[in-house]
């Protein structure tokens, strides 16, 4: 790590310097900026235009990312008082809680109102109805008690609290209820509080029967359900007030990775505890008694600013599950097919790719190329290797199957797995271990370093040769975010590019230095001069009075030494437009410091995932395709590949289908100002309305009628 920090200063220090201003005049707060993106998620939910079902799930996108914003970045600046591997002095750090307490504070108040005031009734007209106790009729109310009675009362232990029966473990997200008690418990003691837990095992929406729901169909919550007979739990004494309680807790798990002997056994064992890390927010109903809501931030030791008292269910995740339950077309977004390739299908995939490379362009363009790439190579007699870098998969993979499928067969497989990819632990750890059982060779990549390449190459024999065959993309392989995460992916037999491929894999398995790559920019050791290379050949290019031109699509810009060289090169008159779908802490048109610099940020009904690079270069138009956003992390602390797009009609293609429509929406972007507020762009004058997304589903895609 101690390395890491030297590298990172190192490269502030050669990064063109920027005028002499204050901290907060060149860099936006990356916190504020970070949740300015879920308020740009929460407009979504907003608009009138967007199908209701899918406004409620905007909803859930925000809560989750919420959930995680506390779980990982609050959660580690609590921790350590670090942000990106820098100190941080206590004054700094409670400026930065506060500033993004109160802004999660505000964001929360108007998720729930729109919840409450927009979304619920006007899923209701529909006949779509989320009972409370007061809406359910008598025969509602009687078949919620007999459900009570019989599915939930048996999974239920109410805890009372005495030196007996401490203050129990709540788990990380879980649904709880504190209650106060009056009167003696069954031994004559005046225990006043009991705690009681939800049963995870139960769901938390609950479908009414139809002939309970005369006009549509009902659901009502199981802490709705719970609350309606918590008096039946507790005999003989009476149940003063109540509430429900979430707790938020630190979920980034830590190994010390040089010190253990087998990584993936001391994570199992790290995974089991994260559900009890240090508790770091409590969310309660908004009528629980400020007496409860004190009690329980004292057992939690969490501070009085993060106390949320919600006007609605304390997991507004939990609603995701009513929106599987509907089957109202009209309330969703249209139905949407991806295109296959035409010149892919029914062919010989390797055949296709030996002769040129082909451009994938995701989820407008299926994602079922890569995994019959992957298929074909594991049945194919004449492929002897296929090599791997996985990230996220998720708990169930074709790809991953296939890959076992190739090393029961007797292929070389060999397969990078990140077993320390966020919320994927589990996953990742369980495919390791089949793929180990297949026999495949699994690694863990590099020590203090995350994996985050999307790397694949398989290896084939053709006329007494060896022949490299390699996929690159910006995304992961992942069956369910290929469909709604924008990505691109490249499949290449050019032996200049896919050589360096194997070069890559040979060095996360054999850890020595790699050779030095004349076309893959590989972190952390050339990616981020690379990128600094790149924009300050915009900025002399610019010096001679010739066009400097850079556009650059990412998830998000963080890093010091890249925001100062765009500074730079925006002096120098560099016209610079940067798609940064979430935190940014460049601050766009600032005189004399980054007038020429434009950021827009698109919020649409697919993800943006993709990394894209361009610099203009005198018309040699350079087009790099990345998994590494303009982060720190990403330049110093991951293995990442940047990868360039030779052929010039592939690289057209980047450019009409990844850059130039998003510069040209103006209906699902918002355009950064140099005060770090975002504002909503709208068709105006004669232009008509445009969506990038839209556009590109219609020129791409199969839209179902």
């Amino acid at each position: 790590m101690a390395k890491v920090k030297k590298m990172h200063k190192k490269a502030v220090a050669e990064a063109v310097s920027t005028p002499v201003l204050p901290q907060s005049a060149i860099y936006l707060n990356r916190e504020l900026s970070q949740l300015a993106f879920n308020r740009r998620v929460l407009a979504q939910a907003e608009n009138p235009d967007v199908p209701l079902l899918e406004r409620l799930k905007y909803l859930c996108i925000v809560s989750n990312n919420l959930d995680e914003l506390f779980e990982v970045r609050i959660a580690s600046l609590l921790a350590n008082n670090h942000m990106e591997g820098e100190f941080i002095e206590p004054p700094a750090l409670s400026a930065a809680l506060a500033v993004a307490g109160a802004e999660c504070h505000q964001i929360v108040e108007r998720q729930y109102r729109v919840l409450n005031e927009s979304v619920l009734p006007q899923l209701a007209q529909e006949g779509i109805h989320l009972l409370r106790d007061q809406d359910r009729n008598d025969a509602q109310r009687a078949w919620v008690k007999a459900y009570f009675d019989r599915e939930v009362r048996p999974l239920l232990t109410p805890i009372g609290l005495d030196p007996a029966h401490p203050f129990p473990q709540v788990v990380n997200k879980s649904l709880n209820f504190i209650v106060e008690l009056s009167g003696k418990d069954a031994f004559g003691r005046g225990t006043a509080i009991a705690i009681l837990k939800a049963p995870r095992v139960l769901p938390r929406v609950i479908q009414l029967p139809p002939e309970l729901s005369k006009n549509g169909v009902s659901f009502c919550l199981l802490s709705s359900i719970i609350h309606a007979h918590i008096n039946d739990l507790f005999s003989g004494r009476e149940v003063l007030a109540y509430s429900q309680f979430r707790v938020t807790r630190n979920s980034d798990l830590w190994v010390d990775e040089e010190e253990v002997k087998n990584l993936r056994q001391a994570l199992q064992g790290e995974l089991q505890s994260r559900n009890f890390g240090v508790a770091v927010r409590l969310e309660v109903a908004k009528n629980c008694p400020p007496h409860l809501s004190q009690f329980l931030l004292e057992q939690f030791s969490i501070d009085k600013n993060r106390l949320y008292a919600v006007d609605g269910p304390v997991n507004m995740v939990r609603l995701s599950e009513l929106i599987d339950h509907v089957t109202k077309p009209e309330l969703r977004f249209p139905p949407y097919s991806p295109m296959y390739p035409p010149k892919l299908a029914n062919t010989d995939l390797f055949a296709v790719v030996g002769k040129h490379d082909v451009l994938l362009h995701h989820p407008f363009q299926s994602f079922q190329p890569v995994l019959e790439f992957i298929r074909s190579a594991a049945q194919d007699p004449d492929v002897v290797a296929i090599k791997q870098t996985i990230y996220r998969t998720g708990m169930n993979s074709d790809l991953m199957e296939s890959l076992i499928l190739a090393a029961q067969r007797g292929k070389e497989v060999t397969v990078v797995v990140e077993l320390m990819a966020r919320f994927d632990e589990e996953a990742n750890i369980n495919w390791a271990d089949r793929l180990e059982r297949a026999g495949a060779q699994v690694v863990y990549g590099v020590v203090g370093l995350k994996t985050h390449a999307k790397l694949a190459l398989v290896i084939r024999r053709e006329a007494g040769a060896l022949r490299y065959y390699a996929h690159m993309g910006t995304g992961n392989y992942h069956p369910s975010t290929t469909k709604f995460y924008t990505d691109f992916g490249l499949l290449t037999a050019n032996p200049a590019i896919a050589t360096e491929v194997n070069e890559v894999f040979i060095h996360l398995t054999s850890l020595t230095k790699p050779k030095k790559l004349e076309h893959l920019w590989l972190a952390p050791f050339a990616l981020q001069k690379e990128f600094i290379r790149a924009i300050r050949n915009e900025a002399k290019i610019a010096r001679l009075g010739r066009p400097g031109r850079i556009i650059a699509k990412m998830n998000a810009l963080l890093d010091e030494s890249v925001i100062r060289a765009l500074y730079a090169a925006s002096a120098d008159g560099v016209k610079i437009d940067l798609i940064v779908r979430g935190a940014c802490a460049l601050r766009p048109g600032v005189p004399g410091l980054s007038e020429n610099i434009r950021v827009r940020s698109i919020v649409g009904r697919f993800l943006e995932h993709s990394r894209i690079y361009y610099f203009r270069n005198d018309l040699a138009h350079d087009v790099y395709l990345s998994s590494a956003d303009w982060m720190n992390r990403n330049l110093f602390r991951r293995i990442e590949v940047a990868f360039p797009i030779l052929d010039p009609a592939l690289k057209k293609r980047v450019i009409t289908e990844g850059l130039d429509p998003y510069l040209k929406d103006n209906l699902n972007s918002w355009e950064l100002d140099s005060n770090g507020v975002y504002q909503k762009r709208k068709p105006r004058g004669k232009s008509g309305a445009f969506s990038a997304q839209q556009h590109l589903m219609q020129v791409l895609g199969n839209p179902v009628e």
